[in-house]
């Protein structure tokens, strides 16, 4: 069964430079994991300071690996530093 997970996320104004090279960056390394069907970025039009990603994975086990990996970990470290608040992550299944 495929997991869709949602993940919002909202930068200090400050940061918004430095958060979408870091999120960049994930994309090009995400979407090369064997588990990873869909990996995409979105950045709000009305305030640049949101920024959406879109995922579907294989599995719960390649999503568990994919939070194992080096530059998610190093993102998870700079958060707090660069977001105005924790992401806002949702998980689902197609119905």
């Amino acid at each position: 069964m495929s997991i869709y997970l949602t993940a919002i996320l909202k930068a200090k104004k400050e940061s918004i430079h430095d958060l979408k090279l870091i999120l960049d960056h994930m994309v090009l390394n995400t979407r090369q994991e064997e588990a990873c069907e869909k990996y995409d970025l979105q950045q709000g039009l009305n305030d640049e300071t949101i920024f959406i990603f879109h995922e579907i994975w294989k599995s719960k086990e390649g999503l568990d690996a994919h939070n194992q990996q080096s530059y998610i970990k190093k993102f998870v470290e700079k958060a707090p530093d660069l977001l105005e608040k924790p992401a806002e992550i949702y998980l689902a299944k197609l119905l």
